[in-house]
């Protein structure tokens, strides 16, 4: 009995400190991702990014002994790696390059409002009364998101946003039906496949270098790389796989309230009473759908 109480324990110490890590450092990414692309292109430092956490990653774990993934949990990571990364992620570091870091995190807020839209769709999960009315609530928050300053300037910022949160939000979901390695191995791989993806698009889309990059740009991609990837992408994954759905993604409206704060008083940024008042909207969304879900 003392055993099965202190693994318990041990596992609920890994949710908290996992839920710690994609509410706080995930949501001080954006305006991490913001400064990195000042001087690298950015699918070249997201690649960089997840390519070189993930081979990290993979080497110590097979250094611990883990085993290599198979041919079939390498076709699932890479799945998930091009859906949550290359589309996701990318999706946002494009957008980044004319949208706050602020408002780039409220429309990735959204994620837990195309969850449930896929959960109908695909897998016949039709969202309760309390989720369509959050359904509802959130599609009104997008609609007013897109009368901000930044995302009426710059209409290509606003459908990356758009892009990534849809397809971060189907891969999610797609994850629980996908053969993929155990433990750690899966954000391993997953950033392997989705790093390497994200620089063969940023090879083709012909991104190159215009100078030596600044020092407060490396440091915000090694930022990124410990804290965002190896840390946070990693409690993600764990999360998604040992707990519900609905507390997987609650980071969705922290984490807008985090970015907008470090946005304002960090970088200067500024955020519209449109972007304010679709803040509001689209967290108070997110939480009826969690709600919802806990349901």
């Amino acid at each position: 009995m003392e055993v099965v109480s202190s693994e318990k324990k041990a596992a609920g110490s890994l949710v908290l400190l996992s839920l710690f890590s994609v509410y706080i450092l995930w949501g001080s990414t954006y305006l991490a991702i913001r400064i990195a692309i000042e001087s690298f292109p950015p699918f070249f430092m997201a690649g960089v990014r997840f390519f070189v956490t993930g081979s990290v990653l993979f080497l110590l774990l097979k250094l611990r002994g883990a085993d290599t993934p198979t041919l079939p949990q390498w076709k699932g990571s890479a799945i998930i790696g091009a859906f949550l990364l290359l589309v996701g992620n990318g999706g946002v570091v494009f957008a980044e390059q004319w949208v706050g870091s602020g408002i780039a995190a409220l429309g990735v807020a959204t994620v837990p409002l195309w969850t449930v839209v896929f959960g109908g769709i695909v897998w016949k999960r039709w969202p309760n009364r309390i989720e369509f009315v959050g359904l509802i609530l959130g599609f009104i928050g997008i609609v007013l998101l897109n009368f901000e300053g930044d995302m009426r300037a710059y209409p290509l910022g606003a459908a990356g946003l758009l892009i990534a949160a849809v397809s971060w939000a189907f891969g999610s979901a797609w994850s629980r039906e996908l053969a993929l390695p155990k433990g750690l191995m899966a954000p391993a791989a997953e950033m392997i496949t989705g790093g390497f993806f994200l620089l063969v698009l940023s090879y083709f889309s012909g991104e190159s270098l215009s100078g030596p990059p600044s020092w407060r740009s490396v440091w915000a991609l090694a930022y990124l790389m410990i804290f965002g990837a190896l840390i946070g992408y990693s409690a993600y994954t764990y999360l998604i796989n040992r707990v519900r759905p609905a507390l997987a993604t609650s980071y969705a409206y922290v984490n807008p309230a985090i970015a907008v704060t470090l946005g304002i008083f960090a970088a200067g940024e500024k955020i519209t009473e449109a972007g304010f008042v679709a803040m509001l909207v689209i967290i108070t969304a997110v939480m009826l759908v969690l709600f919802g879900q806990r349901r």
